[in-house]
């Protein structure tokens, strides 16, 4: 069967609920927009948030930001129909968004652990160089991982049809349209992210409990305070990340169904992006000091336009008249 568009499954079919979904998916898009955008400005703009940890939250951010635009450009649309090529393109980037933000979560991981643990050898281990490198290296796994699974889906025949139980284009409800037996490469290569993807959750696991031990045995209640206020926020972001991936990847099969599925995939992949940056404007102090700062600054700038406006154009009048 030759498929040239596919159907996405809508939230609601009365109108007055569809137009309360775009008015929530809108109001999320715009928070996340908001929320990201500010901590992007933030660490770019104070010179005091240019250190690796910072550096790497803002790689994440942008992400963040083309994670979640990815996923809600057909619900912000309101348009059902995607076509094959622009199916592809989307699981292409939600795939490299996804797996990139995995691997800069674990990039970051190892930053608290040097941070924290070999705190003498921080300068060494993570030179400008170093940093630049690892993410680089984030983003370069998350695309080679989305060409692989791209390539390795879409090269499959598709004889079920064109209608996608979801509301993005999305690997898994994609092979259910394939042929019997032909999607068995694609599932043989989930398992195997799976599996890298399970030896990073170890990874991330051990390096924290090894951060938590150095962290206890700090003699200084302000150490303490200050190490627990940088790595939280992350281990918040690992925890919703990874129990929303895995809500949505491991439910069984008996429970599934297109509503809850829908659900689902709202969690992973549309939440995690938008409460980010509040997990860490609210729980790391030197971010929120910065973005209160850039706050102010707009507050300002905007108080100051209306006179520097109203001295221009006053200006030339008050010429004419002498």
């Amino acid at each position: 069967i030759s498929v040239s568009e596919f159907l996405l499954l809508p939230f609601s079919d009365t109108r007055e609920l569809q137009l309360l979904h775009f008015a929530l998916f809108l109001g999320i898009y715009l928070a996340a927009l908001l929320g990201n955008g500010l901590i992007l400005t933030a660490v770019a703009c104070d010179h005091l948030l240019h250190t690796p940890m910072y550096l790497f939250l803002l790689n994440l951010a942008l992400l963040d930001l083309g994670c979640i635009s990815t996923t809600m450009a057909n619900a912000l649309w309101d348009t059902r129909t995607i076509s094959y090529q622009g199916c592809a393109a989307q699981v292409l980037f939600f795939v490299f968004m996804v797996g990139a933000e995995y691997s800069l979560l674990i990039v970051m991981t190892y930053d608290r652990y040097v941070a924290i643990c070999k705190p003498l050898h921080y300068g060494s281990l993570l030179g400008s160089r170093a940093c630049a490198t690892m993410a680089a290296a984030a983003w370069g796994s998350g695309f080679l991982n989305a060409v692989l699974h791209t390539a390795n889906t879409f090269s499959l025949p598709l004889c079920h049809g064109n209608a996608v139980e979801q509301f993005f284009c999305e690997i898994p409800q994609i092979l259910k349209l394939s042929c019997s037996n032909a999607y068995l490469r694609e599932v043989a290569l989930l398992v195997v992210g799976f599996c890298l993807a399970l030896a990073c959750f170890v990874f991330i696991s051990f390096s924290y409990v090894q951060i938590f031990r150095a962290v206890l045995r700090m003699p200084s209640e302000q150490g303490r305070h200050k190490a627990f206020s940088t790595c939280l926020p992350h281990l918040d972001v690992v925890s919703l990340t990874l129990s929303t991936a895995l809500v949505a990847y491991l439910k069984p099969p008996s429970i599934s169904s297109p509503s809850l599925d829908l659900v689902v995939s709202f969690l992973y992949s549309v939440v995690p992006p938008a409460v980010n940056p509040v997990i860490y404007s609210m729980r790391n102090q030197e971010l929120k000091d910065a973005l209160w700062k850039l706050i102010g600054y707009m507050l300002l700038w905007h108080n100051s336009v209306p006179i520097i406006l109203n001295g221009c154009i006053g200006y030339p009048n008050n010429l004419l008249v002498q």
